[in-house]
C-alpha cells in the first residue's frame, strides 16, 4: 500500500465531520476516530510499517499511551522488535500500582507512541510522569498530527514530534484524484 493509499484509507475510515468536543476542551468540526483504523488489521499493519522506519536506533523501548497508543505500540513492537510499555493516565491503585506496565530500567530511552495529537496535553503529562520514573524521553511518534499546537508544546518540554501523517498531508491525499 502506498503512503497516498494509506492516507486515503485513513481518511475514509476514520475522518468524521460534525461537532466534537476534544480532550483539550476545544470544539472541532472534524474528528479522527482512531479506533476505526486501529481495529482494522490492514490499516493497523500499514501504519506500523510506516512507523517502523521512523523509530530512532537508540530507543530501548516503545511506550504506548492509554488507550489509543497501545495498539499502535504493540503492532510497532512486532514490526521493529523493540519491547513496549503500556502507560496509564494514572497509576492503578491495586496490584502492582504501576503507571507503566511491561518492565523497564531507570535510564531506558523511551519513544512515546500516540495515535492522534492535537495540543499534546496528555502526552506532556505522560512524559513528565515517565521522566519521574527515571526514563529518558525525548521523542514522540504519532499516527496523525492535527497541527494544532502539539508539536510546539512538545518542543517546550524537550521532545520532538514525528507524525506518520499531518492533517495537511491527509487532506492533500484525499483531494488527489484516484487512478
Amino acid at each position: 500500500m502506498t503512503r497516498t493509499d494509506l492516507a486515503r484509507r485513513i481518511m475514509k475510515s476514520a475522518y468524521l465531520t460534525g461537532t466534537f468536543l476534544l480532550r483539550s476542551g476545544k470544539t472541532s468540526s472534524f474528528y479522527f476516530d482512531k479506533y476505526r483504523f486501529e481495529s482494522d488489521p490492514v490499516l493497523l499493519t500499514a501504519i506500523a510499517e510506516e512507523m517502523a522506519g521512523m523509530v530512532p536506533q537508540y530507543v530501548d523501548r516503545l511506550a504506548g499511551l492509554e488507550l489509543g497508543g497501545i495498539p499502535l505500540a504493540t503492532a510497532l513492537s512486532l514490526k521493529c522488535g523493540k519491547p513496549c510499555l503500556f502507560v496509564r493516565k494514572e497509576a492503578k491503585t491495586y496490584g502492582t500500582c504501576n503507571l507503566a506496565e511491561g518492565g523497564f530500567e531507570p535510564g531506558d530511552k523511551i519513544l512515546i507512541i500516540e495515535d492522534v495529537i492535537t495540543t499534546a496535553g496528555q502526552v506532556c503529562e505522560s512524559v513528565a510522569a515517565l521522566r519521574q520514573l527515571g526514563l529518558e524521553v525525548s521523542d514522540v511518534l504519532c499516527a496523525i498530527d492535527r497541527q494544532q499546537g502539539g508539536r510546539e508544546k512538545l518542543a517546550g518540554i524537550g521532545c520532538s514530534l514525528t507524525p506518520v501523517f499531518t492533517l495537511s498531508e491527509l487532506e492533500a491525499a484525499a483531494e488527489q484524484p484516484t487512478s
